[in-house]
């Protein structure tokens, strides 16, 4: 398990971490409450939200349609608490920047590595490192390298998220990316119940993890808890949606001002505008496909062993993403799948959940980042 002791916000210790857990994404918001670090969530609820009001990056106004977000964290959120007032945030892969660092040398305590970390950072980041919150946490050091693990989120960002758990009646108690909470949810077993007889032991303990949806994909490759990779790619299907139906509004437009208001019949705008979401959910699956490629051909580089299976989070599910990847990335990939090879299975385990607590409003694949963040 992956276990993060330093968090982006208010400072709260692993051991002290709240025993409440909120992700807001732009489908909705998914809240969990466990009774400690070692149980599995006792409560969980989901709130929907409607297309384009969170829309989540490294600029102010994540929050498109405030009102709306705000009543969904609070629906959600009184649905699993009960005094409990103190909530882990966890917020969209596209409002923060998470990177690997390497340093020779990185002083012990906190208070003299963070401005080291925060200069590092200064030329890395498309925003204001000075003002930035940043957290890090050493994944692993060795005489002459320290490896780390740098979280950074844009100041008006995170005030803009913490702001709205706020009004919803909570408090902020620490701040993670979706991915990165994902992670410390993955069960050991997913990576080490395999046979070991004829591999080598590079990949042992080692999982390729897909967050994946509609908006944006993020692979991230783990090892014994070290993280090794972790690449995010902003795709935005409202976006492209929306640029389409506009499109199609002007073409529309321009020929009602030529030909007269039935040169062009609303059947047929409906049908361009069904051709313009199709368009963009192959673009989307091109999208994710490709980068599964590149973090299976990084896996295997890394560690010198090939993969056999993806840890897949996010709306699209285990089946989702394996009939993605299977599609674009040809027969190939198909055929390893079929012979046992690549396949793609759920982060969370049945095992990690209570009876009952996944139904068809909250997908399996929704509950990785409140599972990880209410874990010890």
């Amino acid at each position: 398990m992956v276990n993060f002791s330093q968090w982006i916000g208010a400072g709260v210790s692993a051991g002290l971490r709240p025993r409440l857990a909120c992700e807001l994404r732009p489908e909705g918001v998914v809240a969990a409450r466990a009774e400690d670090g070692a149980s599995i969530p006792s409560e969980v609820a989901y709130a929907d939200l409607p297309p384009g009001s969170l829309v989540p990056g490294l600029h102010a106004g994540n929050l498109v349609d405030r009102a709306v977000v705000i009543s969904s964290l609070r629906s959600a959120l009184e649905r699993v608490t009960d005094k409990t007032r103190q909530t882990t945030l966890i917020v969209p892969d596209a409002a923060a920047r998470v990177l690997l660092l390497d340093f020779d040398t990185l002083p012990g305590k906190i208070s003299e590595a963070l401005p080291i970390v925060r200069f590092r950072l200064k030329k890395m980041l498309p925003f204001e490192a000075d003002v930035a919150a940043v957290s890090y946490q050493v994944m692993s050091s060795s005489r002459g390298l320290v490896k780390v693990l740098a979280v950074a989120m844009p100041r008006e960002v995170i005030d803009e998220y913490e702001s709205a758990v706020r009004e919803a009646g909570y408090e902020p108690g620490a701040v993670l990316p979706s991915t990165l909470a994902a992670l410390a949810a993955i069960d050991e077993s997913l990576s080490l119940d395999r046979s070991t007889n004829n591999r080598s032991n590079g990949d042992r303990g080692a999982a390729l993890v897909v967050n994946a949806s509609n908006h944006a994909v993020t692979t991230a490759i783990v090892r014994e808890g070290i993280v090794l990779l972790h690449r995010s790619i902003d795709l935005g299907l409202d976006a492209r949606v929306e640029e389409e139906a506009e499109a199609v509004l002007e073409a529309a437009a321009e020929a009602e001002d030529a030909f007269g208001e039935f040169a062009v019949s609303t059947a047929a705008i409906e049908d361009e505008a069904v051709k313009a979401v199709v368009f963009s959910e192959a673009a989307i699956a091109f999208e994710v496909a490709q980068a599964v490629s590149v973090a299976t051909a990084y896996y295997e580089d890394t560690l010198n062993s090939p993969l056999d299976s993806l840890l897949a989070t996010g709306p699209f599910g285990a089946e989702g993403l394996q009939m993605m990847v299977n599609s674009e990335l040809g027969a190939g990939f198909d055929a390893r799948a079929a012979a046992g090879g690549v396949r793609v299975r759920e982060l969370l385990t049945v095992d990690q959940l209570m009876p009952g607590a996944v139904s068809a409003s909250i997908p399996r694949g929704l509950l990785a980042g409140v599972v990880g963040a209410l874990r010890v």
